[in-house]
This record gives structure tokens, sequence and C-alpha cells, in this order.
């Protein structure tokens, strides 16, 4: 039977050796072992591996039960966050129904519109400009509720619906993702009764799309979070006690350190299906967030084939040798086209007229892979079975076990992130934040 997702790394042959897979085991077993165990540092916030297995049902029945009402009061669904509290569920709804899902609006299900992950004013005026008259209703997702982005763009949103509707339907129509006990905005919930949900504390915010984070606007487009979880549950039972040699999720760690400790330092995921670019984006933060400190760490980056091939093509194929490519392809496509017979034949595409477009598409990530390959670019492959929420939910968990035994074995904590809050103290000095005074002194005498 065909796996939700595989792991081929027969473009490896070159690059990597039975011999330093064998060496490597040991210690990917053990890093594995840190994370299944609970015994590595910041071991409370693995409870995402267990996930699967023990998420609330009584929640996930009222996640369910809040998109549909949202489906039937509401043209818009606009949710606001940054980072992890909204990269999954954008990334799921694009997977899930296509590049275009908005453009699409077929009145069953809400069009979902991202706020609250910038500081610009001109996106949030455009915002605002195509809510117009539709009704809509707004999901905010943050664990504190004092997160910069997401609380300024809350009380935009939150205005325009006490404008439409009045401040009693107005609270109707918002639903909270935050802490289960603290923060501001459980606080403000509390008060004005907004329906809530929760982000489980052993759960950060990159490793949160299996919760009600991502769970909500996923149900809201219409996507089957049942087979989400499912999906999800079977890459538990497939990967989670399963030894190395049967573990593709291992594996995928053990042979990007193997080339990370070569001197491949940076990760291109690559798909030729421009609707997982947000797939990527999701990705790059769960790779960066986990691995990137102690100035170690595989650099991700993303490009979708063919199109950057004719912007990043050059640079990939004869650039420095520090690039490693991971390709994502889908082995049964969502849709397939031929090439329409032309008597003239002036565009020299006669000898395509009886092959389908997916068939071009797949036969140019081998042509591309091999090119890279003699280049000296090392590349695996990745192949879903299809684009089902069950496949999208063992791809979510595959990458997530991945990626944080990957920083357990490079000695880094996979879940902190330090470096994110030095930015967030710095702005707070300069914008007169109360409590940053002696920070905002020093900024100024410093030369920058």
């Amino acid at each position: 039977m065909q796996k939700q997702v595989s792991l081929d790394i027969s473009g490896l042959q070159h690059f990597v050796s039975e011999q330093e897979l064998d060496e490597i085991q040991p210690m990917v077993q053990t890093a594995r072992n840190l994370l299944v165990q609970g015994t590595g540092v910041d071991a409370q916030m693995n409870e995402w591996a267990k996930l699967p297995a023990n998420y609330d049902h009584v929640e996930f029945d009222r996640i369910k039960a809040a998109a549909k009402q949202i489906a039937e009061n509401s043209q818009i669904l606009i949710v606001i966050g940054i980072g992890g509290s909204y990269l999954g569920s954008k990334m799921a709804i694009d997977f899930l129904h296509g590049s275009f899902y908005n453009h699409s609006f077929d009145g069953k299900h809400p069009q979902i519109f991202f706020a609250g992950n910038t500081l610009s004013p001109t996106y949030t005026q455009d915002l605002l400009n195509i809510i117009g008259d539709w009704d809509f209703s707004i999901n905010v997702i943050s664990k504190s509720g004092t997160t910069t982005e997401p609380a300024m763009a809350f009380r935009i949103f939150k205005q325009k619906l006490i404008e439409k509707y009045g401040i009693d339907e107005a609270y109707q129509r918002i639903y909270v993702t935050t802490d289960a006990h603290k923060g501001a905005l459980l606080e403000e919930a509390r008060q004005n009764d907004y329906e809530t949900f929760t982000i489980p504390d052993g759960v950060g915010g990159r490793y949160s799309v299996l919760t009600a984070v991502g769970l909500l606007p996923i149900a809201t487009s219409g996507g089957n979070i049942d087979q989400l979880m499912q999906g999800a549950m079977l890459a538990y039972n497939d990967l989670y006690d399963t030894d190395f040699g049967n573990n593709d999720m291992l594996k995928y760690a053990a042979y990007r350190n193997i080339l990370y400790r070569k001197g491949i330092t940076n990760e291109i995921l690559e798909s030729y299906e421009p609707h997982m670019r947000y797939l990527a984006e999701w990705w790059k933060q769960l790779a960066g967030e986990t691995e990137g400190k102690d100035h170690k760490g595989i650099y991700p980056s993303s490009t979708i084939f063919s199109t950057d091939l004719h912007s990043l093509g050059q640079y990939i194929q004869e650039g420095m040798r520090n690039l490693m490519e991971t390709v994502i392809e889908v082995d049964s496509s969502q849709s397939d086209l031929y090439i329409p017979r032309s008597r003239e034949n002036l565009d020299g595409l006669r000898y395509l007229e009886a092959v389908s477009m997916d068939d071009v598409n797949k036969t140019a990530r081998e042509a591309v892979a091999l090119a890279h390959s003699s280049g000296g670019v090392p590349n695996m492959l990745i192949t879903l079975k299809d684009n089902s929420a069950t496949t999208l939910g063992y791809l979510i968990y595959f990458f997530e076990f991945a990626i944080a035994t990957s920083g357990y074995l490079n000695g880094i904590n996979p879940f902190n992130q330090p470096g994110v809050e030095d930015y967030k103290r710095n702005m707070f000095a300069l914008l007169g934040k109360p409590g940053y005074e002696d920070l905002r002194d020093s900024i100024k005498k410093s030369p920058h």
C-alpha cells in the first residue's frame, strides 16, 4: 500500500555514504528519545508530539460548531495572528482548496483573509476595503494578547465590527484562541463573553496548526479536520515509535544533518505546485525558529518551480555549493490538462500534444534534479500520496517531529526563540512603551 508520505534519497547517492548514515544513526536515535521520553531541554513544550492521540475531543466538536456558525452568518472571516498563529491555517487552506480559494467564493464557506501579520497600514486598509459591506467575523489568535501586530489589528477590526453590528452582536462574532489560564486576551474574552478556544500550554506557535489555532480557520474554509487529525494519527502510529530503519522522518533528519556537517548549510524546500507556497512558508518558520540558535542551524529557504527556475535556477545550478534541496511532489495531481492540438504548430509544441501537463511538470522536476545533482547540489524527494486532508495531516506531523529531532541532534533547545524577543524589546523601547526607558536610553547612546 502506498504511503501517505515517502522519502526518496536517490539524489544523495554521490553526497552521503551508507557509513555516514550508520555513524549518525545512534545520535539521531538519542535525539529522538529526548523528544519521545520527555527528557530533553524544555520538554514541557513537546505536548504537540502526542497531540494526534490526546487532543481535546470536546473542544474539537466546539471548533466544528463554531466553523458552521461562522459559515452561516459571515461571508468573510478575518484571522488575526502572526507567525505560527496564521501560517499553518493559511498553508492548509491553500493546500486543500488551491491558490484561488477566496476568488472562488460560492457562498457555502466564507472567504478567509489574514491580518495582524504585518505593521503595514496599507495592507490593513486594503483589507478593510475588501470587507466593505460584507458580513464578517473575527478569529483572533494570541497566547498573550499583547503581541504588537495582532493586538493592533484586533483593535482596528473589532472597531469595524462594533460600528457595523453594535457591541452585542459584534462580540458574538469574535472568536478567541488563546492561553487557557492567563493573559490579556483571555481576560478581555472573559469580560465580553467571546467564545474561546485553547492554545495548549505545551504547544508553541510553530507547532500549533493541529490545535484550535489552525483547526478553526481550516474547518471554516470547508477543510475536513477529522481527516486532518486522522492523517496526523497515521503519522504518529507509523513514526513516533518506529525504529530508524523504517522511519523516513528520522532519516530525513539524519540526511539533512549529515549534509549540514559537511558545510551544506542552506536547505531549499521546493515544489512544482503554486498552492504549496505557504506550505514552504510554514516549514520555514518551523525550521528557522527551531534550529537557528547559538550561531548554528540549517538556513531554510524555498522556491516554487518551474516559476523560480527563471530567477534562481542559475544560482542553484552554479552558485555557492552550500545548498541542499528537498522537493515535495504530489503523486496524484488534483487536476490534469492536455495540450490542445494545433495545425500550425508555430510554438513547436506538437511533440507534447499527447502528453499530460502533469507529466510535463513531473518531467521538469526530474530534469532539474538531474541537473542540480550533477552540478553539486544534493537533493531529496518527499512524495505525497495526494492532496487530501489525511495526507496533509501526516505531512504536518512528519515535519514537526523531524525538525524537533534535528534541533536536539544539534544540541540546542528546539522549543524556544530567544532571538525573536530581541527585536521586540528594541521596538518597545523605541516606541516608548513603559518599562523600557533604560533600554531606550542605551539604544540612543549606541552607534548604529
